[in-house]
This record gives C-alpha cells, structure tokens and sequence, in this order.
C-alpha cells in the first residue's frame, strides 16, 4: 500500500540523522508525541538499522518508519529487510524505485533538475524530493512545479518555522525536516520534552496551511 495518501495530509517527514542510539527511543516517542507521523532514519546513521526496526516496533499504528540515504540497491535490501516502510535518496537510482516497486516500498528518490525529475516519474516513483532546497530556494520550486505540477514533491533542506508555509504555498506537497525538526542539542542535553514542543509547533504550522 502506498503511503503517498498519509504524506500528502501530515505533509511532515522528520529527518533523523546521527542520533545517538542510546537516545534513539526517547527521540522517536518524543516527535510522535508531537504529532509527527512519518518518520526517517538515515542509513549513514550509526546502529541505522537497528534503530529503523525498533521504531517499526515501537510506533506501529502511530507512524510509519522508513530510511533515508539510502544510495543503492543493496543498501534499500537492507533497509526493506530491518522494516523500512519507505526509502528515501539523495539520488535517483532507477534499479532502487523498482525494487520498491517490486516489493510495495514506496520510494521518493533525490532530484534536483527537470531531466531527473521526470526520469524519477518515468522509473515509478510516486514522488520526488527535491534537494537541496536550501541552496535551490523557494523561487526554483515555484518555477519547476509551473511544467511539473502533476509530480509530488517533498522539499527537503532550509526548510524551517518560519518558512515552512512558504514551501507548502508554493506547491511542495510535503517537506523533509532534518536539524530544524530533529534538534540534536535537545537530544544530547535529554530536553525530549522540549522536542515534543517543537514537533507540536510544526505540526501546527501544517494544519493552519490547510
């Protein structure tokens, strides 16, 4: 089952990269417990894996849990295998949107110029992150979704509170959050309760844009 229907309403996917994984559990209960329904971890995360399928445990019927980073086939067997619900790239590798398709793992590959974009579409992917959106900014957005508007796509880096709306405004049909979202000083000092707050307020943001 595709989790396109669940990304295009919470319209948030929180970035975990390089959490400890001795808080790993606390960090993950703390961003459910601000209303964050999707949740990612990066493979180049260490103890990755073992984290992904804790949370699958952990949050099952409250969020779905996938990978991220993942750059090649074999790493996408790896993470389909520890329970991985979705994949996610910085790149487009065509071989790892049919594995997902082979395997009902849906997979948002990284793109950043219309040939990929489209390429993306082409392979099978149901959406597209484009990336980095920090340094590509807003107006790129607005221009690529002019002839692209038929393509869903997640906006991941710069993205923040105060522009969070901006993006979904300008098309991004939802956003990657990483260090913005996913704070690491609040995780280092234990301030998990601090974390919820900011997940709440992002989650609020979304549902004031409608």
């Amino acid at each position: 089952m595709s989790l396109l229907p669940i990304v295009q309403k919470e319209r948030i996917i929180a970035i975990a990269r390089g959490i400890p994984a001795h808080s790993s559990e606390r960090t993950g209960e703390a961003l459910v417990n601000g209303g964050i329904r999707l949740l990612e971890v990066t493979m180049n995360t260490d103890g990755a894996l073992d984290i992904l399928s804790r949370w699958r445990e952990l949050y099952s019927g409250r969020a779905h849990v996938g990978a991220g980073t993942v750059l090649n086939l074999a790493m996408a067997k790896e993470a389909v295998a520890a329970g991985a619900e979705f994949i996610i790239s910085p790149n487009l590798d065509e071989s790892v949107v049919a594995y997902g398709l082979e395997r009902g793992v849906d997979v948002w590959p990284g793109v950043m110029t219309p040939t990929e974009i489209v390429r993306a579409w082409n392979a099978g992917a149901k959406a597209v992150k484009l990336f980095p959106m920090g340094a590509l900014g807003l107006n790129y957005l607005k221009e690529i979704r002019a002839p692209l508007n038929h393509i869903p796509i997640i906006a991941t880096g710069g993205v923040n509170l105060q522009n969070i709306a901006d993006f979904l405004n300008a098309g991004a049909m939802a956003v990657g959050l990483g260090s913005n979202l996913v704070e690491k000083n609040l995780i280092r000092e234990g301030r998990f309760e601090e974390l919820t707050a900011l997940a709440a307020k992002y989650a609020a943001a979304v549902k004031e844009n409608g």
